[in-house]
């Protein structure tokens, strides 16, 4: 470089040969541009200080990948990219070598270990966490030297202690390997035990031949269902194969008498003995899905009667029944959401009636109250009310939650029952009320405000205060989000990752006026009273866990719906984003009749009663061998009345816990029914739980982990909270049910509102950013405006999706 071309670079020869501090030929272009800004007008030297300051400032990117690049040779996935640039930012001295570079590295390091837990197995735990979120996993050798790692970080010099602290973690991955060993071998023992029974079954031919009876008596037997089959095996040509179990053929030969029309005396029924193979038929008989309303003996025993109210969004469904329920003397609000269980009760106190809350993860009881709004899976099914609602009865037809649903509504004690729902639900209702034998009758309601299909497709810069945008995944809400902010409008959120508190302070963002635009998932469809003038879908089709495909009828309703308030916004307008979809399928969508439901068998799943009386008759401890049994046999496919509801989580639940000894069939099942993200890991969270649990060692809630300001938090920051939020309810879950071994539940509770409090202020407060630099813009200050982001996203993978 020519010291006459510049000032600059006068200035930058003066200094090097002062200081000895002479530049590569790579750092000159920006050195240059650096010193220039720091020379006082017309000058040509700078101080050492200056210089230096300026040679570090171009070389903190080089120092940055040095960081990175040893963390990544000496396998510490731990070490992320803030981290070296927090690094590289304190380091002052040009001359930095590698190692000056490490200590202040792990200087920061030791900060953020000590910001995410107040003890070293806490920081191990957290750590360990927001690498798997990543997808990372560490190896044992890994492991132990970021157990090393942690204990300097709260200066351990006690080597002792640290020896302690890693002999734990070790301890702790050979449980582990222990715990699926023997899950394994367990797994193996029972799926050996089906074959075995599987393999003695016979086919109908020799069924004469044990029975001492013709064919044709065979046949009609058959015909009257007599002869149970034990298993029925597709063939190629479409016909079904059917075996039987010749225990239970010889057990039937003491009805033959009375089968052929010559009665003898009963002899009493032979007692399976011990370890004996139990048949597909008796199980099935014990379990009695095929029966399912006969459980709910309390219901049974009442004179129920069931008033089914059904209408679109808006039609004042709930206004209706909560009327009727506030008046009874007693009374039961079931709801499909912890945050719908709060504003039912908050209904009934708002009338004066003093009232309880129960969710799986919070209980509030309210000394004298007859009342309480709950969730539907916590439905009580041993105490009669008066009057019970159960709201969204079109949930009967979800894969996922839909055998609840048909639980509450044949299993809620009351004496009269309204059920609530869009008008696709009632076949399904009318349906289950037949299987119970109680009287139905239906009041249908009308939308208080008119709801219409706009003309035009509307552009994202079209958009008005009021107006609620619907996405169908967690990325494309934040997609359009930050597309509006750029474009300076203020912006709620709602979307099924966030936790009801945040939703609900989101949606009051929104109806204050704090923000003019809504972006949301479905998740708007159930609950949030929201002031939305016009829902603007961005596309009209959707990904629903297996396949794309267009929204139905009743998505476009139930989400269409929600614009329009009566008293407020007396129109409802639906419309589409430009080039996402045309407004005809909107308004033939609005105009359509309710959708035929194809499928009038509510779902059914077994309860803990269930599940122990299978247990029994089978004289086996092994959760995973009495579901295998279950999924096998409670009900066939083409049972009249029934369908047995996907139980895939709760199999994968109760595999993983074989092999944990110390917990019983009861507090197994517990943990099956816990609601966890397998695609946070969460089921091998929950495992390690339970071996702490069967243990006697107490399980501690999880923590918040390192919250960086909000204005500075991006989206990997806010999804790492969201999941931590996740675990803290399946934590709370535990803890309602299991107090001795998940004693600190004020701690979880506190954790909890930390996060919310910080997602919320994470979400407000770049909102508040955006409107500062749109504010500033307009004053002829600040940043200039960002050119608006294409609307065109690629299609999300499905495990992605929320």
């Amino acid at each position: 470089m020519d010291a006459a071309s510049s000032p600059a670079a006068r200035a930058i020869a003066a200094a090097a040969e002062e200081t000895g501090l002479t530049p590569i030929a790579r750092e000159w272009p920006r050195l240059e541009k650096l010193v220039a800004r720091a020379l006082a007008p017309g000058a040509d030297h700078v101080t050492p200080a200056d210089y230096e300051r300026c040679l570090c400032e171009v070389r903190r990117k080089d120092w940055a990948a040095q960081l990175m690049n040893a963390a990544r040779r000496a396998g510490e996935q731990w070490v992320t990219k803030p981290d070296v640039l927090e690094a590289v930012s304190r380091m002052h001295d040009p001359r930095a070598t590698a190692g000056g570079l490490r200590a202040v590295l792990d200087e920061v390091l030791a900060e953020r270990m000590r910001e995410l837990g107040d003890t070293p197995r806490a920081v191990l735990e957290a750590m360990q966490a927001d690498l798997t979120d990543a997808g990372q996993f560490l190896s044992g050798a890994q492991v132990d030297r970021l157990a090393q790692a942690v204990a300097a970080a709260f200066g351990i010099a006690d080597t002792q202690f640290e020896d302690e602290m890693l002999a734990a973690e070790r301890a702790r991955r050979e449980e582990e390997a222990r715990i699926e060993a023997r899950a394994e071998a367990r797994r193996r023992r029972e799926e050996e035990r089906l074959r075995t029974w599987e393999e003695s079954l016979i086919p109908y031919s020799a069924i004469p031949a044990i029975l001492h009876c013709s064919q044709r008596e065979v046949l009609r037997w058959l015909a009257e269902n007599r002869i149970p089959v034990a298993r029925r095996v597709p063939e190629a040509d479409g016909t079904e194969l059917f075996l039987f179990d010749p225990e239970e053929l010889r057990k039937l030969r003491r009805h033959l008498p009375e089968w052929r029309g010559r009665a003898l005396p009963a002899e009493p029924e032979p007692q399976p003995a011990t370890g004996r193979k139990v048949g597909n038929a008796v199980i099935a008989r014990i379990a009695a899905l095929d029966r399912y309303a006969a459980h709910f003996k309390t219901a049974r025993a009442l004179k129920r009667r069931i008033t089914l109210v059904t209408g679109p969004t808006n039609s004042g469904k709930s206004y209706t029944a909560l009327n009727a329920l506030a008046a009874a003397g007693s009374g039961l609000a079931l709801a499909p959401l912890r945050l719908l269980a709060h504003e039912f009760r908050e209904a009934l106190l708002s009338r004066g009636v003093p009232a309880s809350l129960a969710t799986g993860e919070e209980r509030i009881t309210l000394p004298g109250a007859r009342h309480l709004a709950a969730t539907v899976e916590m439905c009580p099914f041993h105490h009669p009310v008066d009057v019970a609602i159960i709201d969204e009865a079109q949930m009967l037809a979800d894969p996922d939650r839909g055998a609840a649903w048909t639980a509450a509504i044949m299993g809620a004690p009351a004496r009269h029952l309204y059920v609530l729902g869009a008008p696709d639900c009632a076949p399904l209702v009318r349906r289950i009320a037949e299987l119970c034998d109680d009287p139905l009758d239906e009041i249908s309601l009308e939308r208080k405000s008119p709801l219409k299909a706009a003309e035009a497709p509307v552009r994202l810069g079209e958009l008005t205060a009021g107006d609620a945008v619907i996405a169908f995944s967690r990325r494309e809400v934040l997609d359009l989000r930050a597309e509006l902010l750029a474009r300076g409008r203020r912006v709620a959120v709602v979307y099924g990752a966030l936790s009801p508190e945040v939703r609900r302070a989101e949606a009051a963002r929104f109806n204050d006026g704090d923000a003019e635009i809504l972006v949301a998932t479905d998740a708007i469809g159930m609950g949030l009273n929201l002031s939305i003038k016009r829902v603007v879908f961005s596309s009209l089709r959707k990904f629903d866990g297996r396949d794309t495909r267009d929204l139905t009828t009743q998505e476009i309703k139930q989400i269409g719906g929600r614009a329009g308030r009566y008293g407020k916004h007396e129109d409802g307008l639906v419309a589409v984003l430009a080039e996402a979809g045309s407004p005809a399928f909107i308004h033939r969508k609005l105009v359509a009749p309710p959708e035929p439901i194809l499928e009038l068998r509510p779902l059914v799943q077994p309860d803990a009663d269930i599940v122990r009386a299978v247990a029994e008759e089978m004289d086996t401890e092994s959760l995973y061998g009495v579901l295998s049994r279950i999924k096998r046999a409670v009900l066939r496919p083409d049972d009249p009345n029934y369908r047995l509801a996907d139980m895939d989580q709760a199999f994968e639940i109760a595999s993983a816990l074989e092999g944990i000894d110390g917990l019983d069939l009861t507090e197994r099942w517990t943990y099956a029914m816990c609601p966890v993200d397998e695609r946070d890991n969460g089921i091998a969270r929950l495992t390690r739980w339970a071996a702490d649990h069967a243990a006697r060692r107490t399980v501690p809630p999880p923590g918040t982990g390192r919250l960086p300001q909000p204005v500075q938090a991006g989206r990997e920051e806010l999804e790492r909270a969201e999941k931590r939020h996740k675990r803290l309810v399946a934590w709370r879950w535990l803890a309602l049910r299991f107090p001795e071994a998940y004693p600190d539940f004020a701690a979880a509770e506190a954790n909890s509102e930390t996060l919310n409090d910080w997602i919320e202020a994470v979400l407000r407060q770049q909102s508040r950013v955006r409107e500062h630099e749109r504010q500033e813009r307009r004053r002829g200050f600040g940043p200039k405006k960002a050119a608006p982001r294409p609307t065109t996203r690629k299609p999300e993978s499905p495990r992605k999706r929320r």
